[in-house]
């Protein structure tokens, strides 16, 4: 039986692993290359930026896509979009925990279920989107030393890491917290059942 502050501390730590998927998304800083100690390139989901001539443009453009064995483009771009998928489901995750918390003790007791499918599945797309990233920073041959996954990228994993753990502690408070404000039994006596 999963209690109302269980959904509480779930909805606060949702809300945070929702803000680093969005900030991992707007901020272009998933792989950087730094020369010197200094970061002077960066690619995000949807920008690159260079730090030399202070510019962000639009990427992945079509001159990045030429020749790439791993189909650098596709895979640059489906990641994009499981981003984007995930903050909706993450969103949706949101939805769920208002509902659950501002019904009733039903909805409390059979929620949890949804709330962790929600939890698990925007973790599962999170999880892929981040081991795309890792898989072209470690094969296509764009990336050489000097280069490293950044910011984003480690906000994606953080994020995703955070709502494996929220569904592992809404589960675990459903099978073991006693039953929240169950029925009292009415005694007997002094209540006119059973006494003469």
């Amino acid at each position: 039986m999963t209690r109302r502050i269980v959904y509480g501390v779930g909805l606060w730590i949702t809300i945070a692993a929702t803000a680093m998927t969005i900030a991992s998304i707007v901020m272009p800083r998933w792989l950087s290359y730094s020369s010197e100690g200094t970061r002077q390139f960066s690619y995000g989901l949807h920008r690159r930026c260079s730090s030399v001539t202070g510019e962000c443009d639009h990427f992945p453009r079509f001159e990045d896509c030429t020749g790439d064995k791993w189909s650098f483009c596709s895979m640059w771009r489906t990641v994009g979009f499981l981003m984007s998928f995930a903050v909706i489901l993450e969103l949706a995750t949101l939805t769920s925990y208002a509902i659950i918390i501002l019904g009733g003790k039903q909805r409390r007791d059979r929620g949890w279920k949804v709330v962790c499918a929600f939890l698990v599945v925007s973790a599962l797309v999170e999880l892929v989107s981040m081991a795309l990233v890792s898989f072209l920073f470690d094969h296509d041959d764009r990336f050489f030393n000097g280069w490293y996954l950044d910011k984003s990228w480690v906000l994606c994993t953080v994020s995703w890491s955070m709502l494996v753990t929220t569904a592992a502690g809404v589960v675990a408070a459903a099978i073991y917290l006693p039953e929240e404000g169950g029925y009292e039994l009415i005694p007997n006596e002094g209540y006119g059942i059973g006494s003469p």
